[in-house]
């Protein structure tokens, strides 16, 4: 989704730091009168721009397959007749396993091959996204997201390494810069690019484009060279299996939330059964030390910790915009799929535009100056939420989503860096695949939380109308999903609107509280 991992610390094409002396390669006699043969370099003439483009295009495509889904799915929900709960999870679905498989996706690459997984990842992608565009009913819809985000975990994880191993020095920083803008962009034109198609070609087009995009990427995936690390200790199953296990509980018991209420059964058994999970899967990290997916030892560093924890008060509320804002004006506010997704430039365009003006302010001052800063603009932001409007007009809209989008994208700009920065060298691909991992299982609740809250809020509002619990609550999950009942139109802006303006007092709390951790976390060490 918004993951855009730097590795360049790491160091894995094998450069010695300076002034380290080099072995002399061993002699290879070959007949005389006869040269010794070129290096082979797998990949061919022209290797480095198909790969960066072939990572670039992939790339690309993830926050898409996010933000185009939720603007188009108002529009699918109603041509497929879907329930709540089933058009919930054509989000959470793809979200599930993009968050759960990153480490496991990178496990495997590290053993069978990163152009391998690369190419399957892509494959996974579009093809799967050409199922979703033919799809005949939200079921099957829902279950090739859930096979998409499993491409989707695995081009994030071997794109990233594929570009790490065939560079290095400027060509990586440049590669590496490359990657950042494709998710930039990503993001940046995901609404209203998939609002324009939704209202030239319908729904299912959103999704053919995915296909149609995986296709070029997978054919400059062919030209990227091969590695692997046949050492990796493999893939630690019992950790895989109960993390993807507690957030898919999480998320269930999140959509039940929604429907049925926090304290039904349906409810609190998933719940019970997601905390459960998730204390196991911490106890098995620590037993199994260096095999395990998370590096638990990592937490141990205060400052890491507080980078690591950077997507839960920055990621978190703009994914949630992404999501639930585009529903929200064209069900409240009654605009067009195309108008909803141009009114989010405000906050998209500083994403694509201030990454790279971060890392240079950061080197000007500090990354926990710039973290700390990005944390209050988007603490402004999110209290500003309070003034939006279902009819206001752009620059209404503007007001809160500018300084918004502007913090998210300084901390675009230095998150990841600092995630590796902090931590030796040796432990900075671990680093970064924790890091990268927090960030989309962050993004993973958010979506399914979030939905349970403005569920819960709305309906709430529209129970003090005289509404029966049940109705009340299938009507507010239709309107988070960008659909009004006409009957209901009054009650449900009402409830709607008052449970946005909750929703944005929540996350200024939240980023508020990041900002004040950040800057106390980075703090220079003064004895060292």
């Amino acid at each position: 989704m918004t993951a855009s991992p730097r590795l360049d610390d790491a160091r894995p094409d094998g450069a010695r730091p300076e002034g380290a002396r080099r072995a002399a390669p061993p002699r290879t006699e070959h007949p005389a009168g006869t040269a010794a043969p070129p290096p082979r370099t797998e990949g061919g003439p022209g290797g480095y721009w198909a790969t960066v483009t072939a990572v670039g295009c992939a790339s690309m495509m993830l926050p898409f397959s996010v933000t185009g889904a939720a603007v188009a799915l108002p529009s699918m929900t109603a041509q497929l007749g879907s329930s709540v709960g089933a058009a919930q999870w054509m989000l959470n679905a793809f979200n599930l396993t993009f968050a759960a498989l990153p480490l496991a996706a990178g496990g495997l690459a590290d053993r069978i091959g990163r152009r391998r997984v690369l190419l399957s990842g892509i494959a996974l992608v579009g093809a799967l996204s050409a199922v979703v565009a033919l799809a005949p009913s939200m079921a099957v819809a829902d279950a090739a997201r859930a096979v998409q985000g499993c491409g989707a975990a695995a081009v994030l994880a071997a794109g990233a390494a594929v570009l790490a191993q065939s560079t290095s020095g400027r060509r990586r920083r440049l590669a590496f810069g490359i990657l950042g803008t494709s998710f930039g962009t990503g993001l940046a034109i995901g609404p209203p690019a998939a609002g324009l198609l939704v209202e030239a070609a319908g729904w299912r087009s959103v999704f053919l484009l995915v296909a149609v995009l995986a296709l070029p990427a997978w054919l400059c995936a062919t030209r990227a060279p091969e590695s692997r690390n046949p050492d990796h200790p493999g893939i630690d199953l019992p950790g895989v299996v109960c993390f993807t296990g507690g957030l898919a509980a999480l998320s269930y018991a999140l959509v039940q939330a929604g429907t049925a209420g926090w304290t039904a059964p349906g409810t609190l058994l998933p719940l019970a059964g997601a905390a459960l999970l998730l204390v196991l899967f911490a106890g098995v990290e620590v037993r199994r030390a260096g095999r395990a997916m998370v590096d638990v030892r990592l937490f141990r560093r205060p400052e890491f910790l507080a980078v690591v924890c950077q997507p839960f008060t920055v990621t978190l509320g703009f994914v949630v915009l992404l999501v639930y804002l585009p529903a929200y004006l064209q069900g409240v506010g009654g605009r067009s799929v195309l108008t909803s997704g141009l009114l989010l430039l405000p906050m998209t365009a500083p994403v694509l535009l201030l990454p790279l003006v971060a890392g240079r302010l950061a080197a000007a001052v500090s990354v926990r100056a710039v973290l700390t800063a990005a944390s209050a603009l988007i603490a402004a932001g999110s209290l500003l939420l309070v003034t939006v409007r279902g009819d206001g007009s752009w620059l209404a809209l503007a007001v809160p989503l500018l300084p918004f989008g502007a913090g998210v994208g300084l901390a675009f700009g230095v998150m990841d860096d600092a995630a590796v920065g902090t931590v030796p060298a040796e432990h900075a691909g671990a680093a970064a695949g924790v890091f990268n991992t927090m960030r989309i299982t962050g993004e993973s609740v958010a979506v399914s939380g979030a939905a349970a809250l403005l569920s819960t809020l709305t309906a709430a509002h529209l129970g003090g109308s005289g509404l029966a619990a049940d109705e009340a609550a299938q009507l507010a999950g239709q309107a988070v999903q960008g659909r009004v009942a006409a009957a209901h139109q009054a009650a449900l802006a009402a409830g709607f609107t008052d449970a946005l303006h909750v929703l944005g007092l929540a996350l200024a709390a939240l980023s508020a509280l990041g900002a004040v951790l950040t800057y106390l976390a980075l703090a220079p060490d003064e004895s060292a």
